[in-house]
């Protein structure tokens, strides 16, 4: 009988989800659509699907049937503006809060969201560590939270966003509303980041459609620096359109922008340590074909509402295959063909290693950091810093070790403190230490998998998109490996993607993706291991579960 009931429930949610997405955008839902919302009228979800996929769609139609406001945390402000500007279209009530809304918009905002008139507000992370706008959010009775652009939770979180890490703390105070976080893809780790680092309670993941058939993925396998450069400078004043072209550090985002200049290409630099104005400045003139090309290093890409990107290139090793997939993936958003290629030097690996790698911070610092709080109470991170004399950067990563082993708890406005644990300081800056490790191993596995990806000698989009927890069967028909007639076989054996096994060292995993004579498998402890097929067998090193 119960289950006869929440079967009705669950056929009267989606007719109604049906209805009203039709109502606002005059179109029918599709399946992983439908399916996210099911969920998210029930429970907190986290939502994958390709660019330009429909996620805004979910949103929306959420925010009509869930009773109260929606709260969108998005993380540009462009992204803001666009998002606005799609609700608005759609008859919805929207507007942003951000820094540069004069006082009387923010006023009139917040009354607006209070009185019932306002049904979508969206901010930055960094707003929500405001303690006046907490506390002009909290009796507006916020009914759904939006995390746009999840990832950041993960990718940028630990490193360069720590507001998105105070999110869950922010959700709390706000009364723990349903959650929404939305990406275009992530890997399984990275979903599993973002599920804590949100404290999402017990989310359903949706995870359908993160390929893109239009782009075309291609790998350029060089040994010899100068060549590398020469090539991509071929590449980029041969190809036609907008193009991308990624790189890991400043110097290289600025000396291959003036190359190109001097070849004739409209060309502009972008990395993170430009003014905002010159940033912005960059990414508009880029929207509006001013410049052709943008040389840039991960901090472009959020925000950039330009379809028609024709070409990404990678000079140099992304850290990670989730990091090159929401980077390459930028290109062909209209469905028109595009081109990925990544310029591999198996030697550049050794930069995002040494990245994953550095900035240890030693136990004696860590159990500093909890005595402080606990004797002082909660702390801001810039003032812990000082304190301890190390930078922030660095000490995100510490403090995330703490959170993660139960030693701090995160609160709002981007405040820790000390939790309840019993532990003395040094036994939990030790468990902390150990995070850390399992942390970098971590970063150091994923390196491991963009060398996988760039010396498969199989198809490169399914090696990818199975990396990414995307199953594929078929090779794809749309990669250079695919194109020279060496789409790869599957080794005939019985792991397949996707199959959960045991190993008698490392634990529980899952198969992510097989060829030749190996296979790659995502440990319990969020480790990527590659195993020869061989051995596996000879020893019976992997059991199923």
């Amino acid at each position: 009988m119960c289950s006869d009931r929440q079967e009705h429930r669950n056929r009267a949610s989606t007719a109604e989800a049906r209805s009203t997405a039709r109502r606002l955008e005059g179109v029918e839902l599709r399946g992983e659509q439908e399916e996210a919302l099911r969920s998210l009228l029930e429970r907190d979800t986290l939502v994958m699907l390709a660019p330009a996929a429909g996620k805004t769609l979910v949103y929306e139609v959420a925010g009509e049937l869930l009773p109260g406001p929606t709260l969108v945390v998005s993380p540009t402000l462009s992204l803001q503006r666009d998002q606005v500007a799609t609700l608005r279209q759609a008859g919805l009530s929207a507007t942003a809060v951000n820094s540069t809304t004069s006082d009387g918009s923010r006023n009139r905002a917040f009354r607006q969201l209070r009185d019932g008139t306002l049904q979508f507000l969206l901010v930055a992370p960094e707003q929500l560590a405001k303690d006046a706008v907490l506390a002009e959010l909290r009796p507006a009775g916020i009914s759904l939270i939006v995390v746009d652009e999840a990832h950041c939770v993960s990718e940028w979180g630990h490193d360069f966003r720590p507001d998105y890490l105070a999110l869950r703390g922010a959700a709390e105070e706000l009364g723990s509303p349903r959650m929404l976080a939305l990406t275009a893809t992530a890997s399984g780790p990275v979903r599993q980041e973002i599920i804590d680092g949100l404290g999402m309670r017990e989310p359903l993941v949706v995870a359908r459609g993160v390929d893109l058939p239009s782009l075309h993925l291609s790998v350029r396998v060089l040994h010899d620096e100068a060549r590398k450069w020469e090539l991509l400078t071929r590449e980029v004043v041969s190809s036609r359109g907008s193009g991308i072209v990624y790189v890991t550090t400043r110097k290289h985002a600025e000396e291959f922008a003036r190359s190109l200049a001097g070849e004739g290409v409209e060309a502009a630099a972008y990395h993170g340590s430009m003014r905002r104005a010159e940033r912005d400045a960059v990414q508009d003139a880029f929207t509006r074909d001013e410049v052709r090309v943008v040389v840039a290093t991960s901090a472009f890409g959020m925000g950039i509402d330009k379809p028609d990107v024709r070409f990404v290139l990678h000079a140099d090793a992304p850290p990670s295959v989730d990091s090159y997939y929401q980077q390459v993936s930028r290109a062909g958003r209209d469905r028109e063909p595009a081109r990925g290629v990544f310029f591999y030097r198996a030697e550049d690996l050794s930069l995002p290693v040494l990245f994953a790698s550095g900035g240890r911070i030693d136990p004696d610092q860590l159990a500093e950091v909890l005595r402080l709080l606990r004797s002082e109470g909660a702390s801001s991170r810039s003032e812990l810093a000082r304190r301890i004399g190390v930078s922030s950067r660095k000490l995100a990563r510490a403090l995330d070790a703490l959170v993660r082993v139960g030693a701090v708890t995160e609160l709002a406005r981007n405040r820790l403190a000390a939790s309840g644990d019993r532990r003395s300081a040094e036994e939990l800056a030790e468990a902390a230490e150990e995070s850390i490790q399992r942390w970098q191993a971590l970063q150091r596995s994923r390196v491991d998998m963009v060398r996988r990806y760039a010396e498969t000698g199989g198809c490169r989009r399914r090696t990818l998109l199975e990396l990414l927890g995307d199953m594929r069967d078929e090779a794809c028909g749309r990669c250079d490996n695919c194109d020279r007639g060496h789409p790869g076989q599957r080794p005939a054996h019985e792991l397949h993607p996707g199959d959960r096994v045991r190993h008698p060292e490392w634990g529980d995993g899952v198969v992510q993706t097989a060829e030749g004579d190996s296979v790659v498998v995502l440990f319990e402890h969020d480790v990527y291991r590659t195993l020869s097929i061989p051995v596996v067998r000879e020893h019976g090193l992997l059991t199923g579960r």
